[in-house]
């Protein structure tokens, strides 16, 4: 059939949207004009077929078989006046106010008609609007939500206010709507400006809540009083936080609040409302890469993101967002003091401008200093950091009682490029965040070292060759295993087990991993030289007496009531570590026929394994790290004479948690998890007569002092046996009665 010449009206006609032509000539591939009821391609048809008489017994249809997407009205663009939309629409709008109105006739009160009155004041164009709007952003305690947004009458509230966060039946996000109709969430959505995509603003309210209190990494980098004002603002407002930042948020809360969660057939779990979120997050992320709008706090965004992944254990997408988000920060100009530039004249300023108080450059400083130590750990197992530490610029940050309370202090004299940065800590300048800034970026020149000092080599390290004859490496050590401990603050030494400084008896996470990385680091510097048959050499004693203090720690941490799962991700790589060199003591103890110390290994092992499936039980990076040491403990598993070495244990403690810790809470202002005195000797002296020369059998380095009970863990150095010094006043050892 020859087609039709266009006509002027068809040249004219605009074009149609995406499966707005009929069915029948989208089938057919005919041009359709979308007439309704019939357009004219299948009207025309229809003339031609009716024009010949039909066959017998059979009819022509009565009318054209023109049908439509059941998404029908569509008009074409052109043909639309705005005027006579607008007026269609406050016609329907007046509609379903009178709808809602009628339904709430029957048993409310007069105080509930108030959402209605709001309603009109919301109206876009009136002038009671209008001055709302302006008299909000100009104090934020004049902001009232609407309060039909989320009506308290109709949400069974559950136990909102409940303390313990890991509570599964105070999940927010299953809280039972009753008789909510399609009218009430229409006009909510309208007038309300609020993102459908987030949880209600009581539910939202509440996993920020558990986010600032549980969340071990991601809160830092947010003025807390500001921000938990700005989500009581009008979401119109340009204050109130960027959806980015809240989706990340609910993503990183729900490990503590959430009971929606599935056990994969690995392990792992599987949280559908925080998957949702996190792809939510993602979809900004990848918009503000397109469009680069709204780029610092999705920025900071990405940051909780990053961190929701690496305590999920996902480790390509953390390696990829360590290293965006690092990429993304430089044209920032974040890595510049004051987070500024002016003098640079070979590229543009960058895309943020100056800081406009002291409020905004701190939170750009927290969020610079926590990209940078997310690269470091990240990078342990021997990657090249995404920036190097001579192009970071940045001034440390303050404390974070000076940046919450808004305090005018000068910036922190202090960066990277300070001498003795490590050993020397301003008292004005110094907390237990700082000192895990400092203690990371140390761990970060352990990293550095390694894999530039393997760059090039021809072959790997050999455990046969002395590192201390490499440039650099005595230093590093000294600085690594006995300078940064040594030279902490009397104040974060803990000099009193049972006086912990300004928390009422509990420290928070950041300053456990700040006496536990250090020894991490040196299981790091020192793995590749350690040789169990040469107990002359220091490499050897370095990393057993590193594993040793990892355990020792773990082993004071489960004398109490605390959920490990509070404890920051990072830890679970430390134990991973000192798993690592017991591994390998555990294989010389087969290897030499030992299988009484072989046992006791064995069961040091294992609690390092359980502590991290039980971390696992929140955070999947746990079981995950777990699950790559047993990868490594295949062949002691298949040379041992154990009948079942993975399940060989040994009591953590001869005490129940239920009798001596029954009444042991965390207080109500205590905002971060409690922390006991890790039990962890550092005050060791750099001296080689410390080291044993025995190299025909490991007897006398694991033989504990005859006047004494042995220690937990058994197989430690003498020299970890001998009386501490006064001033280290970190170690109480438990002894095996």
């Amino acid at each position: 059939m020859p087609k039709a010449t266009p006509t002027a009206s068809a040249t004219n006609r605009p074009a149609l949207r995406r499966n707005q032509a009929c069915r029948p000539c989208r089938k057919r591939k005919l041009k359709c004009d979308a007439a309704r009821p019939h357009c004219g391609t299948c009207v025309k048809q229809w003339q031609s077929l009716i024009s010949v008489p039909a066959p017998p017994d059979y009819a022509h249809p009565t009318e054209p078989q023109c049908v439509y997407d059941p998404v029908d009205g569509l008009a074409l663009a052109p043909d639309t006046n705005p005027l006579d939309k607008i007026r269609l629409l406050e016609e329907e709008v007046s509609k379903l106010k009178t709808q809602l109105q009628e339904q709430r006739t029957n048993g409310l009160s007069g105080p509930s008609q108030q959402p209605l009155r709001r309603l009109n004041q919301l109206r876009p164009g009136s002038a009671s609007s209008s001055s709302n709007l302006d008299s909000g952003s100009q104090a934020t305690s004049s902001v009232q939500t609407p309060s039909f947004l989320y009506p308290k009458d109709r949400i069974i509230p559950g136990h909102m206010h409940d303390s313990d966060h890991r509570d599964n039946s105070s999940s927010p996000e299953l809280y039972e709507v009753r008789h909510k109709s399609s009218t009430d969430t229409i006009l909510e959505i309208i007038y309300s400006g609020w993102n459908p995509d987030l949880p209600e603003r009581s539910v939202l309210e509440h996993y920020i809540d558990v986010f600032f209190k549980c969340d071990p990494c991601g809160p830092r980098i947010f003025h807390r009083p500001s921000f938990l004002a700005a989500v009581r603002l009008d979401p119109r407002d340009p204050s109130f936080p960027h959806s980015a930042i809240l989706h990340a948020i609910c993503a990183s809360a729900s490990r503590w609040s959430s009971r929606n969660v599935a056990t994969l057939p690995d392990g792992t779990r599987r949280d559908e409302f925080a998957e949702f979120h996190a792809s939510k997050t993602r979809q900004y992320i990848d918009k503000t890469m397109a469009t680069g709008q709204d780029i610092f706090p999705v920025v900071q965004a990405c940051i909780l993101l990053a961190w929701y992944f690496y305590q999920e254990g996902r480790w390509v997408e953390i390696w990829i967002f360590a290293g965006f988000q690092t990429r993304v920060a430089i044209p920032l100009r974040l890595n510049y003091p004051g987070t500024f530039s002016t003098h640079n004249t070979t590229s543009p300023d960058g895309y943020l401008p100056p800081p406009k108080d002291l409020r905004d450059l701190e939170s750009r400083r927290r969020t610079w200093w926590t990209t940078i130590i997310f690269d470091r750990i990240v990078s342990v197992g021997g990657w090249i950091h995404a920036i190097d530490e001579r192009d970071v610029g940045t001034e440390l940050p303050l404390r974070g009682e000076d940046f919450d309370s808004e305090q005018l202090m000068p910036s922190n004299p202090q960066d990277m490029c300070t001498e003795d940065v490590f050993t020397t800590h301003l008292p004005k300048y110094t907390d237990s965040f700082l000192l895990l800034i400092k203690a990371i970026m140390m761990f970060g020149r352990v990293t550095d070292f390694n894999v530039r000092g393997n760059l090039r080599a021809p072959t790997a390290p050999s455990k046969f060759q002395d590192p201390f004859e490499l440039p650099g490496f005595a230093d590093l050590d000294r600085l690594v295993y006995n300078d940064f401990l040594e030279n902490l603050p009397t104040m974060f030494k803990m000099t009193s087990a049972n006086e912990l400084p300004g928390n009422h008896g509990s420290v928070d996470t950041d300053l456990y991993m700040v006496h536990i990385i250090p020894y991490a680091a040196t299981i790091t510097l020192h793995n590749p030289y350690l040789d169990l048959t040469d107990l002359n050499r220091i490499s050897t004693s370095r990393c057993i007496n590193a594993a040793r203090a990892i355990l020792s720690a773990y082993f004071k941490l489960s004398e109490t009531s605390l959920d490990i799962s509070r404890l920051h991700p990072f830890v679970t790589i430390c134990w991973y570590l000192a798993a690592v060199v017991q591994v390998q003591v555990c294989k010389h103890f087969i290897e030499i026929g030992d299988e009484t110390r072989e046992d006791q290994v064995w069961g040091e092992i294992n609690v390092l394994r359980q502590a991290m499936l039980n971390y696992g039980a929140k955070s999947p990076i746990g079981t995950r790290q777990e699950k790559l040491l047993q990868g490594l403990m295949r062949e002691i598993v298949r040379l041992t004479s154990q009948k079942q070495p993975l399940e060989v244990g040994l009591p953590l403690y001869p005490f129940s948690h239920t009798t001596l810790f029954a009444t042991s809470t965390l207080p109500e202002n205590a905002q971060m998890a409690p922390l006991p005195n890790p039990s962890i000797s550092h005050s060791m002296e750099y001296d080689s007569r410390m080291f044993i020369r025995d190299s025909d059998s490991l007897d006398l380095y694991c033989r504990p002092p005859d006047n004494l009970p042995p220690l937990q863990p058994s197989w430690s150095p003498p020299e970890l046996q001998q009386p501490l010094r006064p001033e280290s006043g970190l170690v109480r050892w438990s002894y095996r009665t």
